[in-house]
């Protein structure tokens, strides 16, 4: 499995200083080899690199490794098409290989490349998982300048856990009044989420309204806040839903919910802005990604009338769905949270499918 871990580095004045210059050389680099490859209709690396390798280390005093990887960088950026000459951001991130960038994780410091020379103590800030699957480091990693913070974005390949043999599952209903809710009825809400959505909604409607250099300051820094606080909300969801099924020996179940956008029809322009703010691809990959880390199943399944349907007796009918919080069989009258008859259902939809992961392959290709 392929996982991306967000590092944040804390630089001397000094290192940063010289960090920032190193991004900044580097993707001047890159526009100039962009440029060279568009007058000689070159993009292939390998002919890209025959072109312009001695050239760009002797114009901009990079190294060897940094030289390959900004050839890399720019013939990566015309493999898409060939039409349109690429230019790059001149803070944009910069990826570093395993000679030119290392960790030493027991004092929490990397060594990295500079124009100024190998800076060797370059101290990091990570959580205790992350330094757990450091050891799996491979590949590239990729320096970055973020709202005036550097990062490094280390690729890491971690083993298969061989999957637990699991006798029941847990089902989980993902939805927008509650983010997900388990088949143990144990509800998460998503009010908090939907408050904060409207705050930021009024507040920047209002700021862009003065139109000011301030009030455009002002709107930078609200950038993101929302983001951030919805991201965190769907990693504890996640952690407490993959405990909940690791400390109870369970498979996890989860609606495919591919395609619900253009399926599901939303008149109101407020149903338009919760809908569209509805996070639950990220809520479903952070669970899948906590799951095969523990070597717990996963498997998706149809969500069509596990809304509709009587847990307790199985009839299947639109009525039966009262209200957006309430579920009443009209067939034997069994009374029921919606959202957690839903996940029981989804925990029955799985009774007859093997307890193996069914996103596994899907993982490979996704980096979180």
């Amino acid at each position: 499995m392929h996982l991306t871990l967000k590092l944040k580095l804390t630089p001397s004045l000094e290192q940063r200083a010289i960090l920032r210059q190193t991004i900044q050389r580097a993707n001047e680099a890159c526009n100039w080899i962009s440029q060279l490859a568009w007058d000689n209709q070159t993009f292939r690396q390998f002919d890209l690199h025959k072109l312009a390798y001695y050239k760009v280390r002797q114009e901009f005093g990079l190294g060897a490794g940094m030289a390959v990887r900004c050839i890399a960088k720019v013939a990566d950026g015309y493999k898409l098409d060939k039409k349109t000459k690429r230019d790059f951001r001149l803070l944009g991130a910069i990826a570093y290989d395993l000679k030119n960038l290392s960790y030493q994780m027991e004092k929490h410091t990397a060594s990295i490349w500079t124009l100024g020379g190998r800076e060797k103590k370059i101290a990091f800030q990570c959580a205790p998982i992350h330094e757990e699957l450091l050891q799996f480091q491979k590949g590239e990693s990729d320096l970055a300048l973020i709202k005036g913070e550097f990062y490094l974005l280390a690729t890491v390949v971690v083993p298969d856990k061989e999957q637990k043999l699991t006798t029941d599952c847990l089902g989980v209903d993902l939805g927008i009044v509650n983010l997900a809710t388990d088949s143990d009825g144990n509800v998460y809400s998503g009010q908090q989420v939907e408050t904060k959505r409207q705050w930021y909604l009024k507040r920047r409607t209002a700021i862009q309204k003065v139109g000011t250099r301030p009030a455009k300051r002002h709107l930078k820094r609200l950038a993101g806040r929302q983001h951030r606080f919805q991201t965190d909300t769907n990693h504890v969801i996640s952690r407490r839903l993959v405990t909940q099924a690791e400390r109870t020996n369970r498979a996890l179940v989860l609606e495919d919910l591919k395609g619900i956008r253009s399926r599901t029809r939303v008149l109101r322009a407020e149903q338009r802005h919760r809908h569209s703010n509805w996070s639950f691809s990220q809520l479903r990959q952070f669970v899948t990604y906590k799951a095969l880390l523990l070597g717990i199943p996963l498997v998706l399944i149809d969500p069509r009338y596990t809304s509709q349907k009587c847990s307790q007796c199985g009839q299947t009918e639109r009525a039966n769905r009262v209200s957006q919080a309430s579920f009443k069989c009209k067939k034997c009258g069994y009374t029921c949270n919606a959202d957690v008859n839903a996940a029981t259902n989804i925990k029955w939809a799985a009774a007859n499918q093997p307890m193996v992961s069914n996103l596994r392959v899907e993982m490979q290709a996704q980096a979180l």
